[in-house]
């Protein structure tokens, strides 16, 4: 039986912002989860570009987590997110 891999710092659970609670829910969540919710929340309130997908048009929410209701690059969405993600602290410490 192969050894169980560690989890690795995506895996770890982080600390939610409010803003990006309204999104994804209350944390703390790993990373990857976050990052899915926030696809599910884009597709479900169809926030794609139609023409170029990897654009984003934030609705209000997303544009309090941007900071912007500008359209943004997907790839830079990720550094947007991360802006609103902290080391949750060990339970009851």
């Amino acid at each position: 039986m192969p050894e169980k891999k560690k989890n690795s710092a995506f895996m770890r659970p982080v600390a939610i912002s409010k803003e990006l609670e309204e999104i994804v829910g209350r944390g703390p969540m790993a990373r990857t989860e976050v990052t899915k919710k926030v696809w599910d929340y884009i597709k479900k309130h169809k926030l794609q570009d139609k023409d170029n997908k990897r654009m984003i048009n934030p609705d209000a929410k997303l544009a309090k987590v941007f900071g912007s209701s500008a359209q943004i690059d997907m790839f830079k969405m990720t550094s947007k997110i991360s802006g609103h993600l902290k080391e949750a602290k060990a339970a009851n410490v």
